[in-house]
């Protein structure tokens, strides 16, 4: 392998890491087998500390690659609470409304999620990397300040319901999207379609691009991985 010249490395992000964490962890572990003090690493798309699953990693030349990879399709697992809602619709901040849940069904469920399938416009959740005005909506929130954030044009390809507890009230789903689609944001409108509230308590990106979490890397594995590669340093195209 040619980490200088560009290669592709999928891991499967950690829970509670983030992404920045993850590539920081491979990258120092790159330089320190190539003997090297830096090597450019990059990732195609961030996923939330709470989240886990595919995050893909280019190194090298291929960093210019890196938008190319944005680009391609995704797929995510996610679990649903209703009934509640968080400030950032997940589990990274607790519970600050709470909603009746009359009348919420399977049936229900399915024809409210047919509504969020096609292109559609999403407002992006307020914590988060959305910059306004220079400056990351997730910080000025941490900060106090209130944020207002434009709809964003998005594709959601299929969205399907794959379980349902009508006792804890929790909904699983999987979703088939495309590129700048936050599933915390979907989170807050299917419970908003469905006149209550959810937030997610578990995420997983399945793939991005070609790119499957079966066929992910786990971080603690990287070494090793690393140990058995036979490792060329030619810079030459």
């Amino acid at each position: 392998m040619n980490f200088t010249k560009g290669e592709v490395i999928a891991i499967n992000k950690p829970l509670e890491m983030t992404s920045f964490s993850a590539l920081a962890f491979v990258r120092k572990r790159l330089c320190m087998r190539l003997g090297v003090k830096k090597l450019k690493v990059g990732h195609a798309g961030t996923l939330d500390p709470l989240a886990t699953g595919v995050l893909v990693l280019c190194t090298g030349k291929f960093t210019k690659r890196i938008e190319e990879f944005q680009q391609h399709g995704k797929e995510y697992t996610a679990t649903l609470q209703l009934g509640a809602t968080t400030p950032s619709y997940d589990m990274e901040h607790p519970v600050n409304e709470t909603y009746p849940t009359d009348g919420i069904t399977r049936e229900r469920i399915e024809q409210v999620l047919e509504r969020f399938k096609g292109d559609i416009e999403q407002v992006p959740p307020t914590f988060s990397a959305c910059k306004v005005s220079g400056q990351r909506a997730y910080d000025l929130r941490r900060k106090g300040k209130d944020v207002e954030l434009q709809p964003k044009k998005i594709r959601i390809d299929d969205i399907e319901l794959t379980s349902f507890d009508p006792e804890r009230m929790q909904m699983s789903i999987r979703v088939a999207c495309g590129k700048g689609t936050y599933i915390r944001a979907l989170a807050r409108d299917i419970g908003r379609a469905l006149d209550s509230g959810a937030y997610l308590t578990q995420l997983c990106r399945t793939r991005s691009g070609e790119y499957r979490i079966e066929d992910c890397l786990e971080l603690e594995q990287f070494e090793e991985w690393l140990a058995n590669q036979t490792i060329e340093t030619t810079e030459d195209e």
